[in-house]
């Protein structure tokens, strides 16, 4: 049986995508069109745009949940996924965003990042993406810990929901002890924070 964590101070639950829990996350794919344009969360592992459909991309995801390669923290919500946080090693995840100023002051590779966030339609707003950074560091705990990076947008000055930032809003990273690294972007940030082992 799949191990469930509680997410703090709300109602959800929190556990690892694996083929257990594949069908609720396909659910949640599929009634919010295949996320990002049919990405399938698959944006981060290869690069999708033309030339890769979003039944490609589905299948391609089953694949890597089935060989356990692919890493996502679901969010539930009784029975239902209502979001996602994906997390993985260089190796797994290789196509970052502002990757060319990412590699240019680059030092050294992570043993982990933490990629993009995810929340359904009539979700948003409920704490979510929190709910899922949380799992996913723990999941990372589990599995040996290390330096964990993620790229999220600053969106203090602009009129945008972090809801809809797929790579994360900087405040659920600040709120979970993350700190900016260095800017990659006019409004993406990496920032870091070292995950003890569980």
């Amino acid at each position: 049986m799949t191990d469930k964590r509680i997410a703090p101070g709300t109602d959800f639950t929190v556990r690892p995508l694996d083929t257990t829990t594949w069908p609720a996350f396909a659910n949640l794919a599929e009634k919010n069109h295949g996320v990002w344009g049919g990405c399938w969360c698959m944006g981060f592992h290869v690069k999708v745009g033309p030339g890769r459909t979003a039944a490609q991309n589905k299948s391609d995801k089953e694949k890597l949940v089935h060989e356990g390669r692919t890493h996502n923290a679901l969010v539930f919500d009784g029975d239902e996924c209502v979001g996602w946080c994906q997390f993985g090693s260089p190796a797994e995840l290789p196509e970052i965003k502002s990757k060319r100023l990412y590699i240019k002051e680059l030092r050294a590779l992570p043993a982990w990042r933490i990629t993009c966030f995810f929340t359904g339609t009539g979700h948003r707003g409920r704490g979510v993406a929190n709910a899922a950074l949380g799992g996913a560091i723990i999941e990372i705990a589990r599995r040996g810990g290390g330096v964990v990076e993620g790229y999220p947008e600053e969106t203090d000055d602009r009129r945008v929901s972090g809801s809809f930032l797929h790579t994360g809003p900087m405040a659920a990273f600040e709120s979970h002890g993350f700190a900016r690294t260095r800017q990659i972007s006019p409004h993406r940030w990496v920032v870091t924070r070292v995950v003890h082992p569980a």
